[in-house]
This record gives C-alpha cells, structure tokens and sequence, in this order.
C-alpha cells in the first residue's frame, strides 16, 4: 500500500517486467511532459476554436498552479476532484497534481448531487474544483451543501467569480512558478489519476491509475496508431474528465508531445468548424456523436484533408454507422473496444473494411493481453466463446475505496472480469458476442438490444438508434425502440417500421412494441447513450401494459 491509501493488485513482478523491458519509462508524466517543452517549446499544445496554448505556455500555468496547491497544503496522495468543461485549465490542474504527487479525480459536467456526493466520498477529496454554474445549478452552492459531512474535503476552488470561502481558479495560476527543487520525488508506480467508470452499479465508482500504467498503456495505445508523436493531433468531442477523454493529458501531452484540440462541449457545428480551422488528424469519439457529425450536410463542404481517422469507443459501433463514417469523414475508422477497467482493443488503420466491421481487432500485449475464459476461469479454446478478460500495462492499480468491486471483477492475478463475451478466432482477431448483462428477457426469452439497435439503424433514413426494455407485469418486459431520424423525413409508425425490421430478418419474437422518435437521444456525461433516461421516460409515459407509439417530444 502507498502513502494514498491505493494497493496494486497486479503482482509486483508482473510490473516490473514492464518496466524492465521498457515498456513502462518509469518516469512521472510531468517529467515527460517537461521534456517534451525542453524539445518544442513554441508547438501548440491545446488548441480551442478561441485559444491556443503551447507547450511552454502550459508548463508556465502548470507550475504557478502547482505553487498554490503546495501552498494550500496538498501532499503527496492528496485527492484533487474537479468537475470542469474542456479547456485547457483540466491539462494545467493534471500535471500540476502529478508535480505534487498527488491525484487527480476529474468527473465530467452533468453530474447531480448524489453522483457528486458518492465520488467525493469514494476519493477522499482533499479539493475539489468546479464552475460556478452549470445547467442552471449552482455548484458552489451544491458543494457547500454536501461539505459537513465531506470529512477530508478542505479546498474549495471555483472556475468563475469570486465567493466567499472559495479559491478562485484564475487567482491560483497567478502564482510565481514553483523552483523544480520545491518537488517531490515522485514514484511513477504511484496513483496519479482515478478514472471514473459507471460501469453496471447503482453509483459510478473510480479506478486508481499510476503514472506506469496511464503512459504505458493508454499513452502506447496511441503510439500504436500514430508512431510519430509529434504531428500527432487529436480532436476530443467527449468530456477529458470521462475515462476516454483521458489520454489527452497523459497520452498525446505527456507521451506523444503531440497536440490536443478541444470543443467546450460537444456540439456538431463547432466540431465540423474545429475539424476545418484546426486541422485534427485523429477525432476521439463515441458512436452517437459521430452519427450526428456524419448526418449533418455541412461537413461535406469544408476541408476535411488533415484527417488520418475517427477513433470510436465507449460503446459498440453498428455496421451502418461505420459505413457512413468513413464516407462522411473521408478518412480512416478505427474501433476501439476498451474501458476505465483496463481493456483495450482496436483495429487499426491497415486493417480492411470488412474486419472493422465485424471484429475488435488483435489484442496488443504490449498495451493490454485478452484470454477467454469459462464460467470457472479457465481460458477455453481458440475460437470458443466465453467471458473475456484483460491484463497488461494498462491495467489499473485497484477500484478505490471498493474491495467488493475488486472481489467481484478482479482476480489475485490482476485480470479484470470485463462481463462481455467473445472469442479470439483463427487470425487472432478478438470477435465481441454479446454482453453477459446487456439483455432483455421477454417471457423468458432473451433478446439483445445490441442486435435490434444495429438492423434498426441500417435503415437510411435513421441516424442514431437505442433499445430499452419497458417494465410488464406478465412478460418481465417489452422492447421500446428509440430512433433519431435525419432531418425532414417522415417518422414511420410502430407497425411500419417493424415491418423494416422483419425484412432486415429480424425474428419476430424481438420486433420492438414501443416505438419512440427524439431529436436527439440523451446522452449521459461521458457523451454516451443515456439508457437509464430513456428506460425512465418510457415507465413515465407507458399506458398499462398495452403496446403503444410514442413520439418524442426531444
């Protein structure tokens, strides 16, 4: 155990090897990050559609913010939570926190109260750091609501106007730099970040990272598709607080000494004006985002040459939505298979379209092993289905706070249990089959949403498309069918659109008996599809147990 309280469960002599055969640098992500502006102090470093910071410039903001968490107390395996939009202030408190050995907690906008309060909780927070506002809630006043009974937390900072009890964001980076002999040492086997993971559980839960496994494992995933650091520049559309968005800092920065470019939140028109004024090569994404990038005219018209690929992960990808992606974007796709837990799979750019579509790529040891396994933990044959499992550079340290979740998903090994199943086939592809509790039991049959969703969505006039089940008192559930159509097309109804279904060769006992239209489907703060919204608003409006059409009114 370390000075955070954070045990590694992957044995001590498993790490090591990886840092004997250098995949690990053994080094913190601030010393590679100082090293990078030692080499091109003047390339940019963030970039936004309003601003762009280079490397010199954010080791600057850096150590004046680094002075004033030394100054406000924080030691060694302090927790620093901070709840912020894009820009490029979440960069600045990252490597600062890591300067100081401390540990970085980020949650991404959206969250409410209870989630706020169980990772507060669950991380310990010594400080935690938000914007005044944010969709009309006040978070300053929430925070100091939920304080009382917050033991460890004693620094309160906010992004915005001044408030009484509270540090402002702004005063913080005005501090002089702090001297390099002012540092600590800091080990690089150590917890520098808690990615936040939502995972199945009734709250989201946290999972510790060292400064070993964020570079030597998300940093070597990028490395993976774009050897060249430095020309490296990727395009985030999700929050940099969400697990996803965190090889912003630790990867692109840190590792690469390439560039990130940021959007304060997502929006489809900033993101096709990004993408032509900021020349990205990579675009970071989940499925539903590129979709609404893909349906929208106006990226046809701007210039869309810099682009390399579209990295897609959070969530499974639909065949229909790939294709019209490459189209869309005129670039390559790439699919990634991968969470806070420590999984990681992709295609990559040399594989071809056929393999993109229907596989998650070749398991990369030297990022992340995959071994199938029965319901005993024993790896079955290539090409059988079972449980997959993951172990390698990147996995994570430990579930903070959360010996149940380490119980049930980890074994004493290190391996993580990820709840998907699949089979590695005769060209050592990893090939998803279906998730363990992703299904909908309708009298007693069970139905995968995945699958209604990816035929649902293969109707051209459809963009974005989600399966939820609808509570019945007879058969345990019904299947509500939630679509997103391109703009100025006519809305099918239930009987019609089921009809399309059947056509696809969708079996009769998996035809939707909801069927519901939105605008936009909601999304949840990670920028994935909201499910448990949209399962809520169907029991709100659901009319006994009678099949029904419901508009959205989204």
């Amino acid at each position: 155990m370390n000075h955070a309280g954070i045990i590694d469960i992957v044995p001590s002599e498993v790490r090591n090897q990886w840092v004997e055969n250098g995949t690990y640098p053994n080094q913190s992500v601030y010393e590679l990050f100082c090293e990078h502006v030692q080499q091109h102090p003047d390339n940019p470093a963030v970039l936004s559609l309003d601003q762009t910071v280079t490397y010199a410039e954010l080791l600057d903001k850096v150590q004046r913010f680094a002075t004033s968490l030394k100054e406000l107390g924080i030691v060694p395996g302090d927790v620093v939570a901070y709840q912020l939009t894009n820009s490029w202030h979440s960069c600045a408190i990252d490597l600062a926190a890591a300067a100081l050995g401390a540990i970085v907690a980020p949650f991404p906008p959206g969250r409410g109260r209870l989630d706020i309060d169980s990772l507060l909780r669950r991380c310990d927070a010594r400080v935690i750091i938000v914007e005044r506002e944010h969709a009309n809630i006040d978070l300053c006043e929430l925070i100091e609501s939920l304080r009382p009974t917050l033991l460890s937390l004693r620094v309160l900072i906010v992004d915005g106007k001044a408030r009484d009890g509270w540090h402002t964001l702004d005063d913080l980076f005005q501090a002089a730099p702090i001297e390099s002999g002012k540092l600590p040492s800091v080990c690089p086997n150590s917890p520098v970040r808690f990615l936040i993971s939502s995972g199945t559980e009734s709250e989201p839960k946290w999972v510790a990272y060292s400064h070993n496994a964020l570079i030597g494992g998300r940093g070597r995933f990028l490395q993976r598709i774009h050897s060249d650091g430095s020309t490296f520049r990727g395009l985030y559309l999700m929050p940099l607080g969400t697990a996803f968005g965190s090889s912003a800092t630790f990867g692109i920065l840190s590792w690469l000494g390439g560039s990130i470019v940021i959007l304060r939140q997502f929006d489809v028109a900033a993101a096709i004006q990004a993408i032509a004024e900021l020349k990205p090569t990579y675009i970071f994404g989940v499925p539903t985002m590129f979709q609404r990038i893909a349906a929208d005219s106006a990226l046809s018209q701007i210039d869309k040459s810099s682009l390399i690929g579209i990295i897609s992960g959070g969530a499974e990808i639909d065949e229909a939505s790939i294709r019209r992606c490459t189209e869309a974007f005129e670039c390559g796709f790439i699919s990634l298979y991968g969470s806070a837990d420590g999984v990681n799979c992709h295609t990559t750019l040399d594989d071809d379209l056929e393999t993109v579509l229907h596989k998650a790529g070749r398991p990369n040891p030297e990022v992340c092993s995959i071994r199938i396994v029965d319901d005993e933990g024993q790896e079955v044959r290539q090409g059988g289905v079972g449980e997959i499992t993951a172990r390698g550079p990147i996995s994570p340290m430990q579930y903070v706070n959360a010996p149940d979740l380490d119980a049930l998903y980890r074994d004493k090994e290190g391996w993580v249990y990820t709840g998907d199943l699949g089979l590695i086939d005769a060209d050592g592809y990893l090939v998803l089959s279906g998730r363990k509790k992703d299904i909908i039991i309708r009298g007693g049959a069970n139905i995968s949403p995945v699958q209604i969703e990816n035929v649902a969505i293969s109707h051209p006039d459809v963009v974005s498309a989600a399966c939820v089940p609808v509570a019945d008192p007879d058969l345990g559930h019904r299947v509500c069918l939630c679509l997103v159509m391109r703009e100025g097309v006519e809305r099918l109804s239930l009987s019609l659109f089921a009809g399309y279904l059947r056509e696809q060769g969708l079996e009769t006992n998996k035809l939707p008996e909801y069927l519901r239209y939105y605008r936009q489907l909601p999304l949840s703060p990670a920028g994935k599809v909201d499910k448990k919204q949209l399962t809520a608003e169907m029991e709100f409006i659901r009319v006994g147990t009678k099949p029904r059409f419901a508009e959205g009114v989204h």
